[in-house]
């Protein structure tokens, strides 16, 4: 594993916690399981492997043009949407097209092409949105773009995100095979936030993240995607990878990401944060659901979630197989509850983000990040890492690591040479 500095004294100090954390645990779950696979369990049989990949470039996108039929007979081609001349109503609303993201058999094959006439073709595509730019817009960090940009999505039945709508939200790849099990927040250029137990025993040169991605089985974004190697993890010292308690790692990159209208860094809350909120989201591409039977979600998702108090949280997880005996521990926070509403497997790692500030700025700050859960899209509250309560540990690494802890403040970051 490749962590921080401090290699000899992390793992004494995780040694000690484990140690001490046994009894606990084995009230949980059975001895030398985990509460990931205990909670991964439920509503499979017990032979199911829990934690199943699949690659996040599994299916090639639409290379072969194809020629149809408008509403009106006209002949027209299936082009990037980019590349085709906008209607006026979407061009006055700062958009390119309508994008439907349910499968027609009679229309363009791939997700993010329109059926374009030649006459409305454009030679050179067109590098930024059409119509005005919003004047006055916000700067810094936790910057939503509601709805998405460059195009007005249509079909999006299963709380399918727009395109660039949560733009601190990055894929955690293996370079090995391509595969993604795991989200994350870009909380600077050179610096990713994600789950201890999504990057454990990980070398350098063996993870990889992606930024600014959307819809996993196209590259016809305007904007692409951006990927960079991890060089060093570090993960919180006191991280029981049996519990989960402390679950929680900075990435460093080893080069910087550039900052683009889909790609953003999110804001990290202040540690006085009120948690009396139903107004957050989730996002990443985890399963549609549990187990085997689940398939990653193509296009990313978000999914709208309330906290729930942790008291009533662990009452709600005690009428579990988790049983009476069960404690939630002090590092985590827990959100949702509704069923057929929540994150699932391949969602670890990925963040919880609640309003900060002005309404009207749209800001959000990431309060968690995805632990575990018992099932998916059950009624029961799903189990996040308290993005809170680590806000010193977090700039403390940042500092460690020699980059900026303003870019990630909501009150700070409009200031920061990195907006400028």
């Amino acid at each position: 594993m490749f962590v921080s500095n401090n290699v000899l004294l992390a793992t004494l100090t995780i040694v000690t916690i484990v140690t001490a954390q046994q009894p606990i645990d084995k009230i949980f779950f059975p001895e030398n399981d985990t509460i990931l696979n205990f909670a991964n369990r439920v509503g499979e049989g017990e032979g199911t492997q829990a934690g199943s990949q699949d690659p996040l470039d599994s299916l090639l996108p639409t290379v072969r043009p194809q020629t149809l039929l408008t509403a009106n007979g006209e002949r027209c081609t299936c082009v990037p949407y980019f590349t085709c001349q906008p209607e006026p109503e979407f061009a006055e609303q700062n958009k390119f097209n309508e994008i439907n993201v349910n499968y027609n058999p009679d229309s363009c094959q791939d997700v993010l092409d329109v059926c374009c006439r030649d006459a409305d073709s454009l030679v050179v595509p067109m590098n930024n949105t059409p119509g005005e730019l919003p004047v006055g817009r916000p700067r810094g960090c936790g910057l939503r773009n509601i709805g998405g940009i460059d195009f007005t999505l249509t079909g999006n039945f299963n709380n399918e995100a727009g395109f660039g709508e949560f733009p601190w939200t990055v894929a955690i790849v293996k370079t090995a095979d391509g595969s993604s099990s795991c989200g994350g927040s870009l909380i600077h250029p050179n610096l990713v936030l994600t789950g201890a137990h999504c990057v454990q025993g990980f070398r350098k040169g063996q993870l990889k993240i992606r930024a600014g991605e959307w819809d996993t089985q196209t590259t016809k974004e305007r904007l692409p995607y951006q990927e960079r190697a991890v060089t060093r993890v570090n993960s919180h010292p006191d991280f029981n990878p049996r519990s989960l308690a402390n679950d929680i790692a900075v990435l460093e990159l080893d080069q910087p990401i550039q900052l683009a209208d889909h790609i953003n860094v999110v804001c990290l809350p202040p540690v006085n944060f009120d948690t009396r909120r139903t107004d957050c989201f989730a996002s990443g591409w985890g399963k549609s659901q549990f187990g085997k039977a689940g398939k990653y979600s193509v296009i990313m998702k978000k999914v709208p979630l309330g906290l729930v108090a942790s008291s009533t949280c662990e009452r709600q997880l005690q009428a579990t197989r988790l049983s009476s005996r069960f404690r939630l521990h002090q590092t985590f926070l827990c959100a949702g509850g509704e069923r057929g509403v929540d994150t699932c497997e391949g969602d670890g790692g990925a963040p919880l983000v609640c309003p900060i500030g002005a309404t009207s700025d749209n800001r959000y700050a990431q309060v968690g990040s995805v632990a575990w859960g018992i099932g998916c899209h059950d009624a029961i509250p799903g189990v996040y890492t308290n993005v809170i309560l680590f806000r010193s540990w977090i700039d403390n690494v940042v500092r460690t690591l020699g980059f900026d802890t303003t870019v990630y403040d909501a009150t700070q970051s409009a200031f920061s040479s990195l907006f400028a």
